[in-house]
């Protein structure tokens, strides 16, 4: 399977099915996340996960341990493939979601957006540099039985030595030469697989583009050639 999901972040249901239909022949799943979760709900969910792709949920559910294990409860006849909750919630949090979740949904936790770095955990009074926060909310992670973690390409490589057994989410991909915009940590597809990603999440770089499917051939194609070499 692919390791890249794109992700499709419009509110528009026609955009994303057609942008669904554009990558289907590379991509190895889509990310859903709140801005087309708050405009289209579940039944657009449905409508997308048609194309036959996997479904990351990437909605970050941040509440008390048992309004998340109920909202993990009420998004389990969609299936995801992965669900996000946030780290920050805790430990009791994470463990209710994971327990209440399908068997077959990766439950992962985000740690810290990669549009923050050591700068903004200065501002939320966090001394910590963004790898160690990263490290630290990976343990408690770890030992909430949740099945791995979102974070950016510069702290998997330390994830995956620490947690051989996780399953890594890395966003804020960008191909050599795009645009960063508003991501801070980002890593190029080739650097995050060499690391440890068990996934790559890719999304403007490939639904901004003039030819979607063009692009995400390309850099899929990018990526067997340093398999292969």
């Amino acid at each position: 399977m692919s390791p890249i999901f794109v992700a499709i972040d419009t509110p528009d249901l026609d955009r994303a099915l057609a942008l669904a239909e554009a990558v289907r022949g590379h991509a190895g799943g889509l990310k859903l996340g709140l801005e087309f979760f708050s405009a289209q709900g579940p039944a657009g969910v449905s409508r997308v996960a048609a194309s036959g792709l996997p479904i990351f949920l990437d909605l970050k559910l941040h509440d008390i341990p048992n309004t998340v294990a109920k909202a993990v409860k009420a998004l389990a006849r969609l299936q995801p493939a992965i669900l996000t909750v946030h780290a920050a919630g805790g430990h009791e949090m994470l463990f209710a979601a994971k327990r209440a979740a399908p068997p077959a949904t990766k439950v992962v936790a985000v740690t810290l957006l990669t549009s923050l770095d050591s700068g903004d955990l200065s501002d939320l009074g966090i001394s910590r540099s963004a790898e160690d926060q990263v490290a630290h909310l990976a343990w408690m992670v770890r030992d909430s039985g949740i099945d791995g973690i979102v974070c950016s390409g510069a702290e998997v490589r330390q994830a995956k030595a620490a947690w051989p057994e996780g399953f890594f989410v890395v966003p804020g991909i960008r191909p050599e030469g795009a645009e960063v915009a508003d991501q801070k940590r980002v890593v190029t597809p080739s650097q995050a697989l060499d690391d440890g990603a068990s996934i790559l999440v890719i999304g403007r770089p490939i639904t901004g583009a003039a030819d979607p499917a063009a692009t995400i051939a390309e850099i899929a194609a990018s990526l067997k050639k340093e398999v292969i070499g």
